[in-house]
């Protein structure tokens, strides 16, 4: 695994897309988004630039 300052936890990652942890529960058991796990504890882990792609792709989809 990378280092781990380039991700997110889900609660930071919710935040910074504008969502509820539980949709990005959701979007990860969907498939929506790449979910990746911490080594040690498990935790969810999101990468920001995984995050940004997917905020232009919805900008670019409102136009």
């Amino acid at each position: 695994m990378e280092k781990l300052d380039e991700y997110l936890r889900i609660k930071e990652a919710a935040e910074y897309l504008g969502v509820s942890p539980n949709t990005l529960r959701n979007w990860g058991r969907d498939g929506r988004i790449i979910e990746h796990r911490h080594p040690v504890n498990n935790y969810r882990l999101y990468k920001k630039e995984d995050l940004t792609f997917l905020l232009r792709k919805a900008d670019k989809s409102r136009v």
